[in-house]
């Protein structure tokens, strides 16, 4: 790495207040930044949450205002303060500019970067079609602050109200979106995705975007005694609590498990009393009924004990692009569930995981068939030395060593390699008009979309 120092600026929509994953990614990027003797300067919305490096000399924050969004324990700057604060960052910009997903936040991101020319990194954090899908109501919301954001940088600010909602017509908002989408990942510098997963995603909607592969480093949580369980055996779930993670099919298919397995447990450890209404409630009926334990939300320090004191992590999600509690659970060496079968890197089938289809009987047969094979010693130690073994290769060091590497060459005007083999049948198609629409800045593309 070069002797320069450099001042890298984060953008991310997602800093809390709840906890996430992208939340734990990025402040562990950070603190590996500042350790290499860079310096941080961190954007996002204001709210309260965990802030590991206030107060470090070589960070600061800008702050803008917020608003929480319904539905979801995170908070949308609706763009007030975005001229003042864009003029002070285009006055003093930084070395290279990383934005963190789909946001407004993350979109200020964009503009500097075109108003200074500095590089710009886009990290793919979040299956966008598959979160508007279920948050598709929120999609015109989005799609309001756009526009107001866009007339505020071609005519000067003007203060913005909270837009009123009306019935969405579901499939435009999110067309529309995603042609955002496509013009901001074109526009990047580099797209670095944390899985081949989400860099194949990356390149159905933009087919233009340069991506390189870089996923999410996780290191072992503090080793701690289980928490007691019964006589049977425990599933563990640790994740946020939401409908696109799976959790209705989740409980669905424990309803067979408990038919099929005497004092079986389903533990779900997240934040589930903030979760939509229709899941809180189900959620708490499966509890007063038996077999499953809602533990809240637990710090991230004390999880340990958790994983510790199961004998399997079951993980209906087909929404995630990596999925850092599988690391966690992995690095515990526990075996897994899964119904995602794309997300490989701390899971190998038939090894230390069952692979299920998306279907309560399937997801059922595969926790029954696991569970009933963990009861072999043998089988039981390889998986859960496969887990450690697959999780130690993922590591926050590496992770930090390869955006180091990125921001270093960025900033010198190096190439930095691209991950091949994303969409090995396709290539990267070009489309009718895309030859057009590729040269169209962010800004452009959503004028023209009518964003």
């Amino acid at each position: 790495m070069g002797d320069e120092r450099l001042t890298v600026a984060e953008f991310t929509d997602n800093y809390g207040p709840g906890a996430s994953g992208l939340l734990y990614a990025v402040q562990f990027l950070e603190g590996r930044v500042l350790e290499a003797g860079h310096k941080v300067l961190l954007v996002a919305p204001s709210c309260e949450g965990a802030n590991p490096y206030a107060g470090h000399p070589n960070r600061r924050e800008i702050r803008l205002p917020s608003v929480p969004v319904p539905g979801l324990n995170v908070r949308l700057s609706l763009g007030k303060d975005f001229d003042y604060r864009l003029a002070q960052m285009v006055a003093n910009p930084p070395d290279v500019i990383h934005v963190h997903g789909l946001g407004t936040i993350g979109l200020l991101g964009v503009w500097l970067a075109q108003r200074t020319g500095k590089p710009l990194v886009t990290t793919w954090h979040t299956d966008f079609e598959a979160y508007a899908e279920h948050y598709w109501s929120l999609a015109p919301l989005l799609n309001v602050v756009y526009k107001a954001l866009r007339l505020h940088m071609e005519r000067g600010w003007r203060q913005l109200r909270a837009p009123r909602f009306h019935r969405p017509r579901r499939g435009k908002a999110q067309v529309e979106l995603l042609g955002l989408a496509a013009s901001m990942l074109s526009d990047s510098d580099l797209v670095t995705a944390p899985s081949a997963k989400t860099g194949k995603r990356v390149l159905e909607i933009a087919p233009q975007a340069k991506v390189r592969v870089v996923p999410n480093g996780a290191d072992a949580l503090p080793v701690l005694p289980p928490v007691p369980k019964g006589r049977g055996p425990r599933l563990l779930y640790v994740g946020r609590i939401a409908a696109e993670k799976g959790i209705d099919l989740m409980l669905d298919a424990f309803e067979l498990v408990r038919d099929q397995v005497p004092g079986v447990e389903l533990m779900i450890v997240g934040d589930w009393r903030n979760t939509q209404p229709t899941l809180r409630r189900r959620l708490q009926r499966a509890a007063h009924f038996g077999g499953v334990k809602l533990t809240g939300q637990i710090p991230r320090d004390d999880l340990g004990a958790y994983y510790a004191s199961a004998d399997a992590f079951l993980f209906t999600s087909l929404t995630d692009t990596q999925a850092l509690v599988l690391h966690e659970a992995a690095h515990a060496g526990l075996p897994f569930v899964m119904v995602d079968h794309e997300l490989r890197l701390v899971v190998d089938p038939a090894v230390n995981a069952v692979l299920a289809r998306p279907n309560a009987v399937s997801v059922a047969g595969a926790c029954v068939r696991l569970l009933e094979a963990l009861k072999d010693n043998d089988f039981a130690a390889a998986a859960r030395a496969r887990s450690i073994e697959l999780a130690n290769q993922w590591t926050i060091a590496k992770q930090a060593t390869e955006f180091l590497n990125i921001y270093e060459s960025l900033a010198a005007g190096r190439p930095v390699p691209l991950t091949d083999g994303l969409v090995p049948d396709l290539g990267r198609p070009v489309f009718p008009g895309r030859k057009v629409s590729a040269q169209l800045s962010t800004a452009e593309a959503m004028a023209s979309s009518g964003i």
